[in-house]
């Protein structure tokens, strides 16, 4: 670990992964402006999410391994010290929200909207890409958002993971007079479930295991119109025969069970699962309505045992959501803006940037205490 105490001396102070589970505070070299689009950024807030702590810890997310140090962080706002000669929607001195994959924006799928598909995306802390908890990060222009004035510096930097949850909320086609159930009351589940009260869903409910986070859903955001604690299947329960098969029966009636608790007829218009735990799936499917949408948000073990036969005869429609795509990072800007979702009130820590191995820690060990962890940006 380096010596946090020096970081002041560099010309770009930044929080690196060297190798898995092996970080320091670095001096890199403060980026150049090598195109008339690009702005440098003062990074001033940056929040942790799951996927810094993956690489941090086991050095890749699917097809994306770490196999040289990068700089941590992608949730992030900040403000504009430089601007390329050709830009014209930022000035030296805004403040703005970072969109953190710039697409290639040449390809089929960023010219059809959909560049969270792009394979040339540059992200900030995917490999080999640094992310952005330096004192500098330099990116595309119009990839940042500027902030009305009343907007905090934190309120920018959860834009990112609001916008997750808009994109979620746009791939289940969530509108006005639905019904959504949402498996999982952390960072995403809860702001999914904000954006579809926003959206005028007539009823939400939220699922999770702490009781804590369901207090937060329904008597702090105020974003679920219930919340159902999820009870694990007892090992006394086992007996004989086959596991696999007793799990699945047991969160089928986890699904009805839901049903009858909020009175959803034959269920919910859109599941989303934002925990990726292969027993909130099974329950979520089983729950869905004939020719409804199950939306899978959230990553846990690359395989589960998932109820095919329950999807094809009820028509389900089933997606997955990854990142955001044409439109959705100005739709959450617009949302925290309004005042119809606050995520600011899911943060828990705060920590000066000195202290992100600090963070960092927090976040890996959980518990019901801890929802939102910030860092804030070199002086």
């Amino acid at each position: 670990m380096g010596d946090a105490g020096n970081v002041e001396k560099g010309t770009n102070p930044s929080f690196v992964l060297k190798a898995v589970k092996d970080v320091s505070f670095d001096d890199i070299p403060r980026p150049t402006m090598t195109d008339p689009y690009d702005v440098l950024i003062h990074v001033g807030q940056t929040g942790i999410c799951g996927s810094d702590v993956h690489y941090w810890q086991r050095g890749r997310i699917g097809d994306f391994v770490l196999t040289s140090p990068i700089v941590l962080g992608h949730e992030s706002s900040g403000t504009v010290v430089e601007v390329g000669s050709a830009v014209k929607n930022l000035r030296v001195g805004d403040r703005v929200a970072i969109e953190p994959g710039v697409p290639c924006r040449h390809c089929d799928y960023c010219r059809s909207g959909s560049y969270n598909l792009c394979p040339d995306t540059v992200f900030a802390a995917t490999p080999p890409h640094n992310g952005t908890l330096s004192k500098y990060y330099k990116t595309a222009a119009d990839f940042c958002y500027p902030l009305p004035d009343h907007m905090s510096l934190e309120d920018g930097a959860l834009c990112e993971p609001v916008a997750v949850a808009v994109q979620i909320c746009k791939v289940g086609n969530v509108r006005a007079g639905q019904t959504v159930v949402v498996f999982g009351c952390g960072p995403i589940g809860l702001l999914v479930q904000c954006v579809a009260k926003a959206y005028a869903a007539k009823t939400v409910i939220g699922v999770d295991v702490s009781r804590s986070r369901m207090e937060l859903a329904k008597s702090v955001l105020k974003c679920a119109d219930g919340v159902f604690e999820s009870k694990p299947m007892p090992r006394t329960e086992l007996g004989e025969g086959d596991a696999t098969e007793k799990e699945s029966e047991w969160n089928a009636r986890a699904a009805e069970e839901i049903k009858r608790t909020f009175d959803l007829g034959e269920g919910p218009d859109v599941v989303v699962d934002a925990t990726g735990a292969q027993a909130c799936i099974q329950t979520g499917v089983n729950l869905c309505k004939k020719g409804g949408t199950y939306v899978q948000a959230g990553m846990g073990k690359e395989n589960v045992v998932f109820p095919i036969t329950t999807a094809c005869v009820r028509d389900l429609t089933i997606r997955g959501s990854i990142r955001y795509t044409a439109g959705v990072y100005p739709a959450a800007v617009d949302l925290v803006a309004s005042g119809k979702v606050d995520p600011k009130v899911l943060i828990t820590h705060r920590f000066p940037f000195e202290k992100a191995e600090e963070a960092f820690e927090i976040v890996k060990k959980g518990g019901e205490n801890v929802v939102k962890v910030v860092i804030e940006g070199v002086k």
